[in-house]
């Protein structure tokens, strides 16, 4: 059985009415969040977060995205939400990518070269670390050691699935930190 995708990360609450914010891993939040969508969870086993939360309400403040849910009433509610993946079955994915060209598998990405913006090789994508700020991809360099890369637009700006690579701008010494 496939991985399911995950579209986003509940971070910390805001406010008292049980809001929270999230880490979008989809481009079309406003799509995927529509009010009553129903969102499937992944969270810690014993974590007491349910397996679906229905969407009470979405907004964005000052640039973040904050959801509510019919199942959340208050912020100790939100806080216990902390950390949960809001995810989507694979088969679903499949369709989303068409629309979604900026959401990714983990099994999409494990295996793509990993290329400077010359076109030099870098290494290649061994895996990818879900966070709770941002995701990170896990880059195995030429010579064997492996680094850590936020994924993030400004570090990488192309990801081309179909031609198996991925384009990484690394500030010099990123992988100097890992030695």
């Amino acid at each position: 059985m496939s991985e399911p995708v995950v579209i986003a990360r509940i971070g910390k609450p805001h406010g008292l009415r049980g809001e929270v914010t999230v880490q979008l891993h989809t481009d079309q939040p406003e799509r995927r969040f529509a009010d009553g969508a129903v969102l499937t969870t992944q969270a810690d086993p014993g974590s007491g977060v349910p397996r679906t939360l229905t969407l009470r309400s979405t907004r964005v403040h000052q640039g973040v995205w904050l959801l509510a849910f019919e199942e959340v009433p208050d912020r100790t509610g939100a806080e216990g939400l902390r950390g949960t993946r809001l995810v989507m079955d694979p088969d679903d994915a499949a369709v989303v990518a068409e629309d979604d060209e900026d959401a990714y598998a983990e099994a999409d990405l494990v295996g793509l070269t990993v290329v400077d913006p010359s076109g030099a090789t870098l290494g290649e994508v061994a895996g990818l670390q879900l966070g709770a700020a941002q995701d990170r991809l896990v880059v195995r360099l030429t010579d064997g050691r492996e680094g850590l890369v936020p994924f993030v637009a400004a570090l990488v700006p192309e990801v081309d699935v179909a031609g198996g690579r991925v384009v990484l701008d690394a500030p010099p010494g990123l992988f100097d930190l890992e030695a």
